[in-house]
């Protein structure tokens, strides 16, 4: 029997239960945004994955967010086996689309001349800690999708048409990708969709009802949609 004079000795804390420090939070995020580079996560995964380690308490919550990604850097040439960059869409008296997967040079250009462009950056795999895209309308337009997380800085101008921006105000993580969006607009113009998180996985049409939801502040909080 333990004596009035001794107190039990508690137990040791599993390591997977010891509480997260924010320096270990941004070792995570900081992994997370190389193994995007080296094309293993796209774009919307990546701001998936690092609100997970924004969010974790514990150490096993941030293990969860890397543990099907390798913890050492792309053997030397892997890099070079990778698929070539997009970085160029063109829409000309028509429309083009893209979606799905795709490898993002650091300098995308965008070229609608009575038509338009329809570029979601989602499932794109980025290079380096963001791009830049170049949006040239004229007499069309380009309509852009991201989402709402990351960084994005738009300039350019736009005579007789317009550029505007759509979406939740959210702002960006800290660390996120910077999309520097330049659009430059005649007779024309472009939109570019932020996406919040309950987008993910959805078609566009579905996405871009929840941003307009999201700018009235009448969406549900994530996992839970509106009928």
């Amino acid at each position: 029997m333990t004596s009035p004079e001794q107190s039990p000795v508690p137990e040791p804390v599993p390591d997977g239960e010891l509480r997260v420090s924010d320096s270990e939070r941004d070792a995570t995020l900081q992994l997370l945004s190389g193994q995007a580079a080296e094309g293993r996560l796209t774009l919307d995964e990546l701001e998936e994955r690092a609100g997970q380690a924004l969010s974790a308490k514990t150490r096993a919550d941030l293990a969860t967010v890397t543990r099907d990604l390798p913890a050492d850097p792309a053997p030397a040439g892997q890099a070079a086996s990778r698929k070539p960059p997009v970085r160029w869409f063109v829409a000309i008296m028509g429309g083009s689309n893209r979606r799905g997967r795709f490898r993002a040079g650091s300098q995308l250009n965008s070229l609608a001349i009575m038509g338009g462009d329809e570029i979601d950056l989602r499932e794109a795999e980025i290079d380096g800690d963001g791009l830049t895209l170049n949006l040239y309308s004229i007499m069309g337009g380009s309509i852009i999708y991201l989402p709402d997380t990351v960084d994005v800085e738009i300039s350019g101008f736009a005579i007789m048409g317009g550029n505007e921006e759509r979406g939740p105000s959210t702002r960006p993580r800290p660390g996120a990708p910077t999309v520097r969006i330049k659009a430059f607009s005649l007779m024309g113009g472009s939109t570019i969709w932020r996406l919040p998180p309950q987008a993910r996985g959805l078609a566009l049409k579905e996405s871009r009802r929840l941003a307009q939801l999201a700018e009235g502040s009448e969406l549900p909080a994530t996992g839970e949609l509106p009928a």
